[in-house]
């Protein structure tokens, strides 16, 4: 049995964003209905504040206006797996504007291991179940090609999530709001 969750909403201009917090830190952030949504979750769900709520608004708040918060709210990782965390970690490191392969992530992994090679299909697995959309950052990944490859969340949102870091500025279509 889990600990209880606190869930919250966030409308964005991109539709609506599920919030969970175990208390503390961010449990995780999904776009309503997206693939993996609230997976990680746990315990009975409360819908009730919690003070890291307001931080993560503030975050949202701050990348839809079309700007790198510069700040990154307190998540909780707890139950991922190992190889898990070092993906994300390595997600949070991308920086607002840019993208990075899979491949250049299957790289950074091999080289801290000290190996000679690491698949870019399970980092991209790894990518996938990322609990904290938009956060931490899984839509700057893309394929070796530069092509936008799967986003739990829609590939139509990657690519405007993409077009709001390079432009500063989001133009929705409003059936991509609509989960």
């Amino acid at each position: 049995m889990g600990i209880n969750m606190y869930i919250h909403y966030y409308n964005s201009p991109l539709g609506r964003i599920t919030l969970a917090s175990d208390g503390k830190s961010l449990a995780g952030l999904w776009f309503d209905g997206q693939k993996y949504f609230e997976s990680t979750l746990e315990g009975e769900r409360i819908q009730e504040y919690s003070p890291v709520f307001g931080q993560a608004e503030r975050w949202l708040d701050i990348y839809f206006s079309g700007k790198d918060p510069g700040f990154t709210p307190p998540l909780s990782m707890e139950g991922a797996t190992p190889f898990r965390k070092t993906v994300w970690e390595i997600l949070l490191s991308i920086q607002f504007g840019h993208t990075m392969p899979y491949g250049g992530i299957a790289d950074i992994i091999a080289k801290q291991r000290g190996t000679g090679h690491m698949s870019a299909r399970a980092v991209g697995c790894a990518v996938a179940h990322n609990p904290f959309s938009i956060i931490v950052p899984c839509h700057r990944v893309i394929g070796s090609d530069g092509k936008l490859t799967g986003y739990a969340g829609g590939t139509d949102r990657k690519k405007l999530l993409l077009e709001l870091e390079k432009t500063g500025r989001l133009t929705v279509n409003s059936a991509i709001c609509k989960a």
